[in-house]
Parts: C-alpha cells; sequence; structure tokens
C-alpha cells in the first residue's frame, strides 16, 4: 500500500461520498474526525521537518492549524446545537 493512497482503505465510495457522510453526522463528532485530521497533518509536518524540508514543513503545518480552527468553530457549533438535538 502506498504511503499516500488516494482513497480510503476500506470505503468504497468517492471521496465526496466520504465528505457527506462525515458532514452528515452529529456535529460533536466531525469535530473530533477535524481534530484528528489535524493531529495527523502536523505529525506528517513534523516529520517532514526533521527531514530538513522547512519549506514544505512549514505549509504543512500551516494547514493543520486551519483545521484545528475548524475544529474549533465546529465545537462551537456543536455548544450551540447541543441543546435542541433529541436522542
Amino acid at each position: 500500500m502506498s504511503k499516500h493512497p488516494k482513497n480510503v482503505e476500506g470505503f468504497n465510495g468517492s471521496l465526496k461520498e466520504l465528505a457527506e457522510a462525515i458532514g452528515n453526522m452529529i456535529y460533536n463528532q466531525v469535530a473530533i474526525f477535524i481534530e484528528k485530521l489535524a493531529e495527523n497533518i502536523k505529525k506528517q509536518g513534523e516529520c517532514d521537518l526533521a527531514r530538513g524540508r522547512k519549506k514544505f514543513a512549514s505549509a504543512i503545518c500551516a494547514a493543520s492549524k486551519k483545521l484545528y480552527e475548524a475544529k474549533d468553530k465546529m465545537d462551537l457549533v456543536w455548544k450551540i446545537c447541543e441543546p435542541y438535538m433529541k436522542d
């Protein structure tokens, strides 16, 4: 398997379908997903920095920072809508 495959192992749908499936989840779970993605991207950036790829590492770490910001916004979305969610 490629280090950076073009699809998600175990998921047979398109990336659009994957994005829709994640986007349709309850918002606190979407926030957790975004956080886990941010952690993974940040780790990749740290590894690239250790390999001396400063420009690439800077760009990918900036992307992870934006993902963490998106996670924070989804936490706010959840806080707003949670009282109205039915079991």
